[in-house]
């Protein structure tokens, strides 16, 4: 009994170490794609591939309780059994999202793959464009109104 309860408190320990770490990578990736300034680029990128590989530790570990006949014994519950399957998930999108801001950061401006990208847009910058043109439109459509009031009256 007493292994039982040390494997379901290392399994708390790393399930919120998981939690833990995918918050810290989420707000080092808005980090990375906020910045313009190339430095703070590269440093963001570098805390964001540290904070991977502490994710792929606990995944690793979370896969070999996944495959574990503890984990799979009735007597653990199937909520830890669960929570460790979506922890794993989690872990594995991060690291997709991982791959392709390097691959991203790695693609040079004008080499075939650069050119053939869409060209980035600053997100604050697109909307602007967005609210701009709503605007624009609204005003057109008011006038358009107005006009045909005027030739009604």
């Amino acid at each position: 009994m007493g292994a039982s309860r040390k494997l379901h408190g290392e399994i708390n320990r790393v399930l919120k170490k998981v939690q833990e770490g995918v918050y810290v990578f989420d707000s080092i990736w808005n980090k990375v794609y906020d910045t313009d300034n190339a430095n703070q680029k590269e440093k963001f990128e570098a805390a964001l591939k540290k904070e991977i590989k502490k994710l792929q530790r606990y995944r690793d570990q979370i896969k070999t309780w996944i495959q574990s006949s503890e984990i799979k014994d009735k007597k653990v519950s199937a909520t830890y059994e669960q929570a460790l399957v979506d922890a794993r998930k989690l872990t594995e999108r991060e690291m997709e999202g991982f791959k392709i801001c390097k691959k991203e950061t790695k693609t040079k401006a004008f080499s075939k793959e650069g050119l053939g990208q869409q060209p980035n847009t600053d997100p604050r910058e697109k909307a602007k464009s967005e609210t701009r043109d709503w605007l624009n439109n609204s005003v057109s459509e008011l006038e358009s109104q107005i006009d045909r009031l005027e030739a009604e009256t």
